[in-house]
């Protein structure tokens, strides 16, 4: 460890640190770390889908790379543009079967057992606290949700962390981001997480730590904490992550069978600096085009005209946000000239929907309901915008070209703004409905 001439030994052994903090120093054998310090820890899961892993694959093999380091503790998932939408679609899934039949890869989800890898993921019990988890893939940090440290890296990271389960990293310094009071209602994970990005801006926690505290925690359901680390690197964040409390440990239970260990932030952590935000206060909130950030309530925005709604993603396509969703067109009719995708985030998530009579909800409301996918949020397929389009999204990213061309527009909101304004044709409060 490198430590500043100006510290003595014992007084850095004394130095408090964060839960990230503390994952990292587990992972590399090290009994204390500090933001700056470059270390090399061991890896618990590498993940990667059907557009990174092919460049994985490539940068495995053009080194030399014969064997995964443990066939158990990697996980591909077919998830972008599957079933296929073309030819190139179906190569780059091709590579991906063949290198995890050749590498007896056991968490390997194609069609008809994929869904939507952030979603899945923690579904399958392929995350928890502690651990420290790398993906081909920005949107990794959803795992910090359940106290994990999870990360997205580049697909030569996820070649090296395949071969050797190990990965570099940079100790990254924290925002402590203290949550107060409740939600109110039609207000959620969404909300929360574009307000935060809407204070701090997309590059107002680069390369740091989020971390959630306070006793708000306690009043957000594990599918508001996934949403809220999701797009944690809208913010610039390295990763974002949450204390383990009691509605962790019942996800946990019956998902995870290995033993874990849930690390809490020293009393005397160091942070860069501390952010709170007021649960109670908190109205529905959307993002404007072409930023996260670009943050207004909902009823600042009321009334404009849009084509598309998309309710799914890694963002908010688990089953709460289909219940928000459901509970809002359930009677009622997507608006004439509105096209109102529905896309569950899992297969166990939409066997689940149609079990509780939300898929017919959405049917009947004139919604096309879709198989797990990413699908539009990043352009690929059962949605993509036309010209001059604009689309109201619960997705994570409004830029330019996003679901379509760069004239189209993204309007990114939680699944109950999203439901109401299909209903309406335009942006709507849902407490209006």
């Amino acid at each position: 460890m490198n430590v500043p001439n100006n510290l003595r030994n014992e007084e850095v052994r004394l130095m408090g640190m964060t839960m990230t903090q503390k994952i990292l120093a587990r992972a590399a054998g090290l009994d204390q770390v500090q933001a700056g310090q470059l270390l090399e820890g061991k890896l618990d899961l590498v993940l990667g889908n059907d557009i990174t892993t092919p460049v994985a694959i490539k940068e495995f093999e053009k080194a030399g790379l014969s064997t995964v380091f443990d066939q158990d503790k990697i996980a591909i998932v077919l998830d972008h543009s599957t079933p296929c939408k073309d030819i190139k679609s179906a190569q780059l899934c091709a590579r991906c079967r063949d290198f995890a039949h050749k590498h007896h890869i056991t968490h390997f989800y194609d069609v008809g057992q994929m869904g939507i890898e952030h979603a899945l993921i923690p579904e399958k019990g392929l995350a928890a606290p502690g651990e420290v988890i790398i993906g081909a893939d920005s949107h990794t940090c959803t795992y910090g949700a359940l106290g994990a440290f999870s990360t997205g890296v580049g697909s030569t990271d996820m070649a090296a962390g395949m071969a050797t389960g190990l990965a570099w990293f940079k100790v990254p310094q924290a925002i402590q981001v203290k949550l107060t009071g409740t939600l109110s209602p039609y207000v959620s994970g969404k909300d929360v997480v574009l307000h935060l990005i809407g204070m701090i801006g997309v590059d107002g926690a680069l390369y740091q730590s989020l971390e959630f505290c306070g006793d708000g925690v306690a009043s957000l359901e594990m599918d508001d904490r996934f949403t809220i680390c999701n797009m944690a690197i809208e913010a610039g964040a390295k990763n974002g992550i949450f204390p383990v409390d009691e509605k962790t440990i019942a996800y946990l239970n019956g998902r995870v069978e290995r033993a874990w260990t849930a690390f809490e932030a020293d009393e005397d952590a160091v942070y860069a600096r501390t952010v709170e935000i007021d649960l109670s206060t908190l109205r529905p909130t959307v993002a404007l085009p072409h930023l996260p950030s670009n943050t207004q309530p909902v009823d600042e925005v009321a009334g404009k005209p849009i084509q598309q709604v998309v309710i799914g993603s890694c963002t908010n396509g688990r089953l709460k946000d289909l219940r928000e969703a459901a509970a809002i067109l359930r009677g009622k009719k997507v608006a004439d000239g509105v096209r109102c995708i529905v896309i569950p985030a899992t297969q166990q998530i939409y066997l689940q929907a149609m079990e509780e009579g939300l898929i017919a909800d959405f049917i009947q409301a004139g919604a096309a309901v879709s198989t797990p996918t990413c699908g539009p949020c990043l352009g690929g397929h059962m949605g993509v915008l036309s010209d001059n389009e604009w689309a109201i999204a619960t997705t994570n990213r409004n830029f330019v070209g996003r679901m379509g061309p760069t004239s189209s527009m993204i309007i990114l909101a939680s699944p109950a703004v999203a439901a109401a304004s299909a209903i309406t044709g335009v942006v709507t409060d849902p407490a209006t409905i």
